[in-house]
């Protein structure tokens, strides 16, 4: 692991600091803007990606703009041996963590016949997508465990999919690991209510990112007409992002283990 030593720090918030918060993938797209909004909302921000690059400066940038401190952390979330360095530097350079967005994911390669999938992308998609993110909120939720009791909000995120519950078989692997990932949610909302840790699962709709790009006019025309969405226009990162700082600042205080749907109605079932 190579922890950067980029840092930005700016005039102080306007918002009351809320701690610490780590997003995974966050160097751009949906993981940049949720950065901005928790910065906004009070909360440094250790900006994580497994590539190290101008994007996640720009990121680290943006938060201390919002005059909140933020540093990069180059971390591959499928490598578990290295959850421990990369917690305690954390905490050494920002302070105790009381909030935790997973973010990070990637998307099959190829999108094909279900029937011609291979096993190295199935086990990238589940290493990445399932395996790394569970493991890494093990670690995480052991340490605010240890600390019982915290005079701040502490969440954790899961950032699943719409995929989580609708079938594209042409992408099987993610929507495997998103399912997968949408039950590891639940499991650690029970398991961590008694620490006053909340657990939420967002699951995006079609959002407008670097992870779409390739479906835009697949499914632009869905949009527009109401077939997909009912809110007719594509998501933003931002939609995302407000949503989570709601959550995770206490704004809906009687949830934990709550799924909620960010893709513009997309959801609702229809006859």
């Amino acid at each position: 692991m190579d922890i950067s030593i980029r840092e930005e720090k700016s005039m102080a918030s306007e918002a009351a600091p809320r701690g610490v918060a780590i997003v995974t993938g966050a160097r751009r797209g949906i993981g940049r803007a949720i950065c901005i909004e928790l910065a906004a909302a009070g909360f440094d921000v250790a900006v994580a990606d497994v590539t190290s690059d101008e994007g996640g400066a720009e990121t680290v940038k943006l938060v201390g703009e919002r005059g909140r401190r933020a540093r990069f952390y180059q971390v591959d979330i499928s490598k578990t041996g290295s959850y421990g360095e990369f917690l305690s530097a954390v905490e050494a350079d920002l302070g105790v963590v009381n909030c935790l967005v997973n973010n990070a994911g990637v998307q099959v390669t190829e999108r094909g016949d279900l029937l011609d999938v291979s096993e190295e992308s199935f086990d990238r998609l589940l290493d990445i997508n399932l395996r790394g993110t569970f493991f890494l909120t093990q670690a995480v939720a052991r340490r605010m465990a240890d600390r019982k009791v915290s005079p701040q909000e502490r969440a954790i995120v899961f950032i699943t999919s719409a995929n989580a519950h609708l079938v594209s078989p042409e992408k099987g692997p993610y929507c495997i690991s998103k399912a997968g990932l949408s039950m590891a949610s639940q499991q650690f909302a029970l398991r961590l209510a008694e620490f006053g840790i909340h657990v939420y699962e967002i699951r995006p709709g079609l959002i407008r990112t670097d992870m779409t790009a390739d479906v835009v006019e697949r499914y632009s025309d869905g949009i527009e007409s109401g077939a997909l969405s009912a809110i007719r226009r594509w998501g933003q990162p931002e939609d995302i992002a407000r949503g989570i700082a709601t959550l995770v600042i206490g704004g809906i205080p009687f949830s934990t283990g709550d799924v909620y749907n960010i893709g513009g109605g997309m959801q609702v079932p229809r006859l």
